[in-house]
């Protein structure tokens, strides 16, 4: 490789963990980034060493990227015990690779940052802004009432993705890098920079001096990590109007990092107003504008009150430390306390005899009058049914009916899909309605908006309470006291419950099947039970030659 003992001899060697492939657009710059990094590495006295690891594009991975984020998770803990690393720059940014990234990170507990991908630029059509998902949904909804044409609907393709860098609305990807960072694992202000942005250059080079500073400190995600940490990040999460994927994500990594991470903190986190005016729960601004406001830790240092000051980061100081000083400049796209974007809590955990361990819907993303409901359940068994049958004229449905698609959870997806934002049925859209309730074991995009309930647990394919409903019984929600019921017997429960048939397994060998075997369910972080801490003894290092 041509290196001199004067090269690497006596410095920290730092692993640089890069998820850049030709196709994954949200990380298209990281060939250049990564030069940055190792530009701070060298400024600093260190040796950085690429290495490439699981991209996990999301708009391209089927079925989903979730069934591999465990296996970057794996990827992770096993380069950095592997080889004779000191310490390690994660870049990440696409949905599943921040969370991948840090779980294994945290598994491995070598001195280790973040660098996230940052946001792209706004979208824009002849003068309209654009934010992505969001407004693809819209328009996609529009092109099935036959209201745009298919000119019109690529026109809508190339103006909404202007530039490298993930989803500009406060998707998965904008709520994982944001909690990254309010969990401290990220330089101050890193999540908010606009991927283009000459600041997201000058980050990651200040990174890469940073972890070399860190190795020479000691100082390891267990150093920085703790239960308050969590606890803000799950607050902050409220606060920006977050993906209902933060509870999947957060609960793994938290439970990593040896902490009883649950639902039940999300719940008690629920009462933190959304400040953030972000698509899908804002309605006007993107991530490009919350940047120019002050970025994240502006809105930390608006919501502090909230907020354990005393939680650790990278920098070495504390989150306290990290936001002093920091403004908001514009109060429209970070609103304060007083006057929120909305007043509830962006999620809310529902339980109930359809979801007896849970599930959760995002009300600050949809309609006001389906908070409570009453309606007669529409169920499709997969979603090759939902979707051959959706767009019938003649389907039997209204506004009011609930759409239950199941089958979709973490073994029966297989790895839990984004298929939970169902639909509208085309003789709907039509007649102009754009939200219904809707129920799946699945996700959705944290780009997505509507009365979607997800991430029912159990799951219909383990049978679970989902997989005995049928079309016509009566399906009662209501967030307010976070309910979700079916108004049927227990007797005629346990009577479907009796007749009802284990479905085939979908994977008889290789990675599917050991992950059907092994997924714990959306309640417990959708991680493998046997990749949990509390699981066994750590790894031992590998035996030096």
């Amino acid at each position: 490789m041509g290196y001199g003992q004067e090269d690497w001899s006596g410095k920290p060697v730092i692993a640089i963990l890069n998820t850049w492939s030709d196709i994954n657009p949200c990380h298209a710059h990281f060939k250049h980034r990564v030069e940055d990094i190792k530009r701070g590495v060298f400024q600093a006295g260190g040796f950085p060493i690429e290495l490439p690891a699981l991209s996990l594009s999301e708009n391209f991975v089927k079925p989903s990227t979730m069934l591999y984020r465990n296996m970057l998770a794996m990827e992770v803990e096993e380069l950095l015990r592997s080889h004779p690393v000191d310490g390690a720059v994660l870049m990440g940014g696409c949905d599943k690779t921040t969370p991948g990234l840090l779980m294994g990170a945290i598994s491995m507990d070598l001195p280790a940052i973040y660098v996230p991908a940052g946001p792209m630029l706004s979208g824009n059509l002849r003068g309209e802004v654009l934010g992505s998902g969001a407004d693809t949904w819209k328009y996609w909804d529009k092109r099935r009432a036959g209201e745009i044409d298919q000119k019109e609907w690529q026109a809508v393709e190339a103006g909404i993705a202007r530039s490298y860098g993930h989803c500009m609305t406060m998707g998965t990807a904008s709520t994982m890098t944001a909690t990254t960072e309010a969990l401290g694992l990220s330089l101050p202000g890193a999540s908010s920079i606009p991927a283009p942005d000459s600041n997201h250059i000058r980050m990651s080079a200040a990174s890469g001096r940073r972890i070399v500073e860190m190795v020479n400190e000691d100082l390891k995600p267990s150093d920085v990590l703790s239960r308050a940490s969590f606890e803000n990040a799950i607050k902050v999460a409220m606060a920006v109007g977050c993906s209902t994927n933060a509870i999947i994500h957060l609960i793994a990594e938290g439970r990593r990092a040896g902490f009883d991470i649950s639902l039940t903190d999300f719940e008690a986190a629920s009462h933190v107003p959304v400040l953030a005016n972000i698509r899908p729960s804002g309605d006007k601004y993107l991530m490009q504008d919350f940047f120019y406001a002050g970025g994240l830790p502006a809105l930390m240092m608006r919501m502090k009150v909230h907020l354990d000051l005393t939680a650790k980061s990278v920098t070495g100081g504390t989150i306290g430390n990290d936001i002093s000083g920091a403004e908001v400049w514009n109060d429209d796209v970070i609103r304060p306390l007083d006057n929120p974007v909305y007043a509830k809590g962006a999620l809310a955990v529902l339980t109930g005899n359809l979801a007896p361990d849970g599930c959760v819907i995002k009300p600050s993303a949809c309609a006001e009058k389906f908070l409570k409901h009453r309606g007669p359940a529409l169920v499709f068994d997969s979603y090759a049914q939902m979707k051959a049958e959706i767009d019938d004229p003649d389907l039997e449905v209204t506004e009011n009916t609930v759409l239950i698609m199941r089958g979709a959870g973490p073994v029966g997806g297989p790895g839990m899909p984004e298929w939970g934002m169902l639909p509208i049925p085309q003789k709907l859209l039509k007649a102009g309605v754009r939200d219904m309730i809707r129920i799946s074991d699945a996700r959705m995009s944290g780009t997505s908006y509507g009365a979607c309930i997800l991430h029912v647990a159990p799951e219909a394919f383990l049978g679970g309470p989902l997989a005995l409903v049928r079309t016509g019984d009566m399906i009662d929600i209501d967030v307010e006291h976070r309910s979700i019921n079916m108004d049927v017997s227990e007797d005629e429960l346990a009577d479907r419950k009796a007749a009802w048939v284990q479905p085939e397994a979908k994977f008889e060998r290789g990675y599917g099947w050991m992950f059907a075997r092994h997924i714990t369910q959306a309640n417990d972080g959708c991680d493998f039970d046997y990749l949990e801490t509390g699981f066994g003894a750590p790894s031992p290092e590998p035996e030096i030659l």
